[in-house]
């Protein structure tokens, strides 16, 4: 464990300052910012309404679930029992952390903005994905990306986003998976994709 974690440092000390260049230092703040992306998410909303009516908000209600479950998980769960303390409150590292942000309060591990956006992520590559192939690697991407900026303004471990990736995309696909289920208010049902194609 006292390995993982060193290499877990040293990844840290490459992506927060070896690894930095102006542009990505003006633009990781925003994006990994969850207010930059409210536009998007309205956007979404309207869209799925538009295209598949009552049920593209039921799938707006599922995709808002996969959040509320991903949350509590990571902030209370986790968080509260590891208490893995943030680099930038970290002894004998946080003077050197390059911060871009406000370090925050509570603990490290799991990154929540990485979970929720994972979460968000795989139940849409799970349920829009399948009808929409081309936006399953995007999805993936943009999720990753802000894991990643969670690393490069210095409020989290590599392992910190990486554990959270993974418990996002977990959570995720099994709310994916119940909302397939559902046969009668999923996008995916055969009724309308024919009358769809």
């Amino acid at each position: 464990m006292d390995l993982l974690l060193h290499w877990d440092e040293q990844l840290f000390r490459l992506i927060n300052g070896q690894w930095h260049t102006g542009w990505l230092d003006a633009v990781m703040p925003l994006w990994r910012d969850k207010l930059f992306w409210v536009p998007f998410y309205l956007a979404l909303t309207a869209w799925s309404v538009w295209r598949y009516k009552w049920r593209g908000l039921v799938l707006i209600l599922f995709m808002g679930a996969a959040v509320a479950v991903s949350d509590p998980v990571s902030s209370q769960l986790f968080k509260k029992n590891v208490e893995r303390l943030r680099p930038c409150r970290t002894p004998g590292l946080e003077e050197s952390v390059h911060l871009l942000v406000p370090c925050g309060g509570g603990y490290s591990f799991t990154s929540s903005h990485a979970t929720n956006h994972f979460a968000l992520a795989f139940f849409l590559i799970g349920t829009l994905g399948r009808r929409y192939r081309r936006w399953r690697w995007p999805l993936a991407l943009w999720a990753a990306s802000i894991a990643y900026g969670q690393v490069y303004v210095g409020v989290h471990f590599p392992l910190d986003v990486i554990c959270g990736a993974l418990l996002g995309a977990g959570i995720g696909a099994v709310v994916a998976y119940f909302y397939r289920k559902w046969d009668r208010i999923s996008i995916l049902n055969n009724d309308i994709l024919t009358r769809s194609a």
